[in-house]
């Protein structure tokens, strides 16, 4: 017969278990509403030992952030291969999955927690946004975008972020919908962009030359086409 024996985790490891637990309890609630004592208890050990390896819960909290911000940004990451109106609706998917799963502790980050307005946590979302930013110039095969279309693609990335914390307030609006209409509201962006610009027209024809008949991009000219009918 043997006994079961509690393995004593490393420094490393046990701080990243911290993170994890506190990472999931955020997820469920806002961070101002999670205790020391809960995180404590999730992760299986004292509350002293937590402030061993934190000074505090604003420390975890950003550590916390810094792990999701990395696995957000990881969402826009999608595969340069087909029509961009199906990549842009994969990547939507990606970022309602994170969005559902994380929503208490993604509101918190958008809308103000602990750490809220601290350098640490404006720079984690700034990386977030960054990412995005890099992530669809490379799927546009832009690398050195004019100013019209890197107000397009921020001004995008933002309408994304509100429309998630939006849909977060009550989920009124099917989220299969959201996704796919934000991926119209870029089209859409791009247009009235391209009626300004003729780099930006160009851009915009290449965009709609390789879009499929079924694709997000011709649902969206469909949709148009019918309501001025």
């Amino acid at each position: 017969m043997t006994t079961g024996v509690r393995r004593r985790m490393g420094v490393e490891e046990r701080r990243q278990q911290l993170i994890g637990v506190a990472l999931e309890l955020f997820s469920q609630r806002s961070p101002d509403d999670v205790s020391i004592d809960e995180i404590a208890s999730a992760a299986g050990i004292s509350r002293p030992l937590v402030y061993h390896y934190f000074p505090g819960k604003l420390s975890l909290y950003e550590a916390a952030l810094k792990r999701a911000s990395e696995e957000l940004a990881a969402r826009f990451v999608e595969p340069q291969e087909g029509p961009l109106g199906a990549r842009l609706l994969r990547v939507m998917r990606r970022y309602f999955d994170f969005v559902d799963e994380h929503g208490p502790g993604f509101s918190a980050l958008m809308r103000g927690g602990p750490a809220v307005g601290s350098t640490a946590t404006n720079a984690l979302i700034d990386s977030v946004r960054q990412a995005a930013y890099v992530q669809i110039l490379s799927h546009l095969d832009v690398a050195n975008p004019p100013a019209r279309l890197e107000l397009v693609v921020r001004s995008w990335i933002s309408l994304a972020e509100s429309t998630a914390l939006i849909w977060l307030d009550g989920r009124r609006i099917p989220r299969a919908e959201l996704e796919a209409q934000l991926v119209h509201d870029f089209a859409a962006l791009a247009a009235v962009s391209a009626a300004y610009d003729e780099e930006m027209g160009a851009l915009l024809r290449r965009m709609l030359k390789e879009e499929p008949a079924d694709g997000p991009f011709s649902d969206l000219v469909a949709r148009l086409i019918s309501l001025a009918s």
